[in-house]
């Protein structure tokens, strides 16, 4: 088929010749930060990000994903993602945020859960028909800072790669743990444990209210701050100022961001990257 008669049959179908530009159009660049912060959040509008849910997928008919008084505010009804439009790469990540009071569904006793998911790439939806595949920073009671691997498969059903490595442990009932100077292990698509932050408790239950021994979290309703510094392959963790995950060569290196809807309120007020090396220090909020 000629190209005339190509573009007349796609024109036909109501497809803009704007749209058609947009699909031959090169993929941009990662962005990376370089002169102060890029705020991801102004306070006003959710202008830079799409949505996406599990049931009604680029719709948002329930308003999960709004601002409310100046603050990013995910509702926690359905599940879903709310997704940078752009990709980034060798970032400082700023994020601020804060439980609400609502849960949903079969998680309405369960811990309040969320998730930082950066380096996500692959089709909307590729893990589960939910989530984009990344490397997942999780928020969750008991568990902030913990590292997953959310695998995804790509537009024809193949697996998205995903991996990093890092210094593990395992505690007492064996499950892996962070620790700075122990066993450098891989973990990929056939070793996908989750990589927990170093002061997990070993008795974790996933029941509402949960709250470990040595949680640096702040108590349930007050504000959380994460700084996660992204440096080529390296990633830091900080939860409230303290170093709580590491890892290395990580595969993806960039990617876009996307922030979990998961059945729990949750609210952000601050969410923005600045150079690496430049940022502030980890710290409370």
């Amino acid at each position: 088929m000629r190209w005339t008669s190509r573009l007349g049959v796609w024109l036909g179908t109501g497809l803009c010749v704007g749209a058609l530009w947009a699909l031959e159009a090169p993929k941009p660049a990662p962005i990376t930060p370089k002169d102060g912060a890029l705020k991801l959040f102004d306070g006003k509008s959710l202008e830079g990000f799409y949505t996406f849910l599990k049931d009604t997928r680029y719709e948002d008919p329930r308003q999960v994903f709004r601002v409310t008084d100046g603050m990013l505010h995910i509702t926690g009804d359905g599940l879903g993602s709310l997704t940078t439009k752009n990709e980034y790469r060798d970032y400082h990540l700023v994020l601020e945020f804060k439980w609400g009071t609502r849960t949903w569904g079969d998680r309405k006793m369960r811990t309040k859960d969320s998730g930082l998911l950066i380096h996500s790439v692959g089709p909307d939806g590729g893990y589960g028909g939910i989530w984009m595949s990344s490397i997942e920073v999780q928020i969750i009671e008991g568990g902030m800072g913990d590292f997953i691997l959310v695998a995804g498969n790509d537009q024809d059903g193949q697996p998205v790669p995903i991996s990093l490595t890092c210094e593990v442990d395992r505690d007492r009932d064996g499950e892996v743990i962070w620790k700075k100077g122990g066993s450098k292990e891989v973990f990929d698509l056939k070793n996908r444990k989750r990589i927990n932050w170093y002061g997990r408790d070993p008795d974790w239950e996933d029941k509402l209210g949960f709250r470990g021994k040595q949680d640096v979290e702040s108590p349930d309703g007050q504000w959380n701050r994460f700084d996660v510094v992204c440096d080529g392959g390296h990633i830091q963790v900080y939860v409230n100022g303290t170093l709580v995950n590491e890892a290395f060569d990580s595969y993806p290196k960039a990617g876009r961001i996307q922030l979990q809807t998961e059945l729990a309120e949750i609210f952000f007020r601050r969410f923005e990257l600045w150079p690496v090396g430049k940022g502030p220090a980890p710290a409370k909020p």
